[in-house]
């Protein structure tokens, strides 16, 4: 009984170690960058007020994957682009088309890289289903929920290629904001 126990108790853990894939798998270059701060996020956003949704500042981290070994300035990463695409998080399924714009910088290994004032959503959103339901001019309203208030989640990433040419992006980090008329 105690046998079967172990045995059972043993493979649980195997299937759990298993399943676990670490960050480190998935990337390319000998580095991992990390979105680690990001400052002045709107929470509500005004369709008729704006033509652009920014964030006020958002910290990259380059950290090497083994931090035991020694790092070389080969392995500091030239931001290429970012992608922002949307979720719809209030019931509807229209969302606005992803953006994705090129950015330029250098993200040191061991050290951050701070983008101010990035737009995170930009007039081809704005002027697309189904934000442009909520201007005056349409009625703002979702035609798709009848709602006035839009919630969608925001899922941004960067990518980037270390100076031995190794692809690297972050993990999408997600915030939601709600649009209103």
């Amino acid at each position: 009984m105690f046998k079967a126990k172990g045995i059972l108790l043993c493979l649980v853990a195997l299937l759990a170690l298993s399943g676990c894939e670490s960050r480190t798998d998935r990337s390319d270059g000998g580095v991992i960058l990390s979105i680690t701060d990001f400052d002045g996020l709107p929470v509500r956003v005004s369709v008729n007020a704006q033509s652009a949704v920014q964030v006020e500042s958002i910290t990259i981290q380059n950290i090497p994957k083994n931090s035991n070994a020694e790092t070389s300035p080969l392995m500091n990463v030239e931001m290429t682009s970012y992608e922002v695409r949307y979720e719809r998080v209030d019931g509807g399924t229209r969302v606005p088309p992803p953006l994705v714009e090129g950015i330029f910088g250098v993200t040191p290994v061991n050290g951050t890289n701070v983008y101010d004032n990035l737009v995170i959503m930009g007039a081809e959103q704005f002027l697309n289903p189904p934000l442009e339901d909520l201007l005056f001019i349409n009625g703002g309203i979702d035609s798709e929920t009848g709602s006035p208030v839009i919630k969608i989640r925001f899922r941004i990433r960067f990518f980037g290629r270390t100076l031995t040419g190794e692809s690297v992006a972050t993990e999408p980090a997600a915030f939601d904001i709600e649009f209103v008329s």
